[in-house]
């Protein structure tokens, strides 16, 4: 791969529909990354403080709750790509009027809305690359997908820590209010400008046996009965880890900017270098997987970023919790092609977009509770004790996953699946 990655990338031999959804998914995550990075700051910015984007944080990931399971039905009943078409209009609309409207409760209204149209995006993609790859190369097609975005995410920390002094330059004064709010609506129509390569898309149906209604009650029972011992394990330990994500990624740069007094030119500069550590972290995952094991190195990355997370609420010093906070977002990044890699492999295609809808819903249901709980705890105790008890959970999270399915490992990296 480092030798000629030309040539590694035509081994992989992934086809054209699958690029295809590489640029979509390019936009959709380039765009939204760099929205989420910001949008905290924002809302400080406008008066907001830990508890209130606790409310609206929850309220937007509840949206995502109750929009989950709903949307595996329309990707068995429509396909993907009528789903991806509807989100790539919703979505940056309904986010761009977040950017525009500062009363609270219209804020907990819209983050609601725009949870439940954004929550397709998981179902979709989950479905739409492990129908375009094989299991050979669906390692390799995660790991891309999961990486898309970073190039131009580690622009946008450019633009979004020195836009302002670019247009005070060019003889246009904004306040750091504008200048965020200006940064959100454009990342909200570079999103948009994803619906050009949906358009496009093509994505094969399932195997015809799987669409033959007199087959699904009997495909249903089988897989119940085959898979439901591996998602009972799989799935609460899923929850967990997105709820201990959940309760810290938001408040991140928050915590960066007051309480460590971090200036928001350098904020940009840290989301530009968090970009480049994991674009570097989604190619070499697949290697790490590949040689510790599939559930050893998801367990290894989760332990870090526990790790890591305990040492950042005690860090005093602006640039070594900047250090620690980018180690942590390596790790936990890290984590996150193996999971999913590890969940489609278990799954057959018939099933394999109720198995997403029913993971990114506990996700949505944990990470709900998760930011608004912590949004509470942040504004009652602070910054550092709670993080320590995050870290607690994580570093227990990890080892139950270890625990109930590490024996899943040798199945996932057999030689029949790659």
């Amino acid at each position: 791969m480092w030798r000629n990655p030309s040539a590694w990338l035509r081994d992989l031999k992934l086809g054209r529909s699958y690029w295809v959804f590489f640029s979509t998914a390019f936009f959709f995550d380039a765009g939204f990354s760099v929205y989420f990075f910001l949008f905290n700051l924002y809302l400080l910015d406008c008066g907001f403080n830990e508890r209130a984007m606790g409310w609206i944080g929850g309220a937007y990931t509840l949206g995502s709750l109750a929009g989950t399971l709903p949307a595996g039905v329309p990707v068995r009943k429509f396909g993907v790509r009528p789903l991806l078409i509807v989100l790539f209009v919703s979505a940056p609309l309904l986010c761009a009027a977040r950017a525009v409207w500062m009363w609270e409760p219209a804020q907990i209204g819209l983050a609601f809305l725009a949870g439940l149209s954004m929550c397709s995006w998981g179902v979709c993609f989950l479905t739409a690359v492990a129908r375009l790859t094989s299991e050979q190369n669906r390692q390799a097609g995660f790991s891309l997908v999961f990486s898309v975005s970073i190039g131009t995410g580690m622009v946008g920390g450019v633009v979004c820590g020195y836009l302002r002094e670019w247009l005070a330059r060019a003889g246009v004064h904004l306040q750091p209010v504008e200048v965020k709010r200006l940064i959100l609506i454009l990342s909200c129509a570079f999103v948009l400008a994803g619906l050009m390569p949906a358009l496009r898309l093509r994505i094969p149906a399932p195997p015809e046996g799987d669409e033959r209604p007199r087959e699904s009650w009997r495909l249903n029972r089988e897989w119940f009965r085959s898979l439901h011992p591996f998602l009972l394990r799989f799935l609460p330990c899923m929850a967990l880890w997105s709820a201990v994500l959940a309760a810290f990624t938001p408040y991140a740069n928050v915590f960066l900017e007051r309480d460590l007094h971090v200036p928001m030119t350098r904020i940009g500069l840290i989301f530009t270098a968090v970009q480049l550590v994991q674009l570097f972290m989604g190619l070499v995952t697949p290697i790490l997987f590949r040689v510790v094991g599939l559930t050893r190195g998801i367990v290894a990355t989760q332990i870090v970023a526990a790790l890591v997370l305990g040492s950042l609420a005690g860090a005093h010093h602006p640039a070594l919790a900047i250090g620690l906070y980018i180690t942590f977002s390596a790790a936990q990044w890290a984590s996150a092609p193996g999971l999913y890699n590890l969940l489609m492999n278990e799954i057959p295609d018939a099933a394999r977009s109720s198995a997403a809808a029913m993971t990114l819903f506990l996700n949505s249901l944990s990470g709900s509770v998760a930011t608004a709980l912590a949004g509470v705890l942040f504004t009652r105790f602070g910054y550092p004790p709670v993080m320590l008890g995050l870290a607690a959970i994580a570093v227990g999270v990890s080892l139950l996953f270890r625990l109930f399915v590490s024996h899943q490992e040798e199945g996932a990296f057999s030689p029949a699946k790659g």
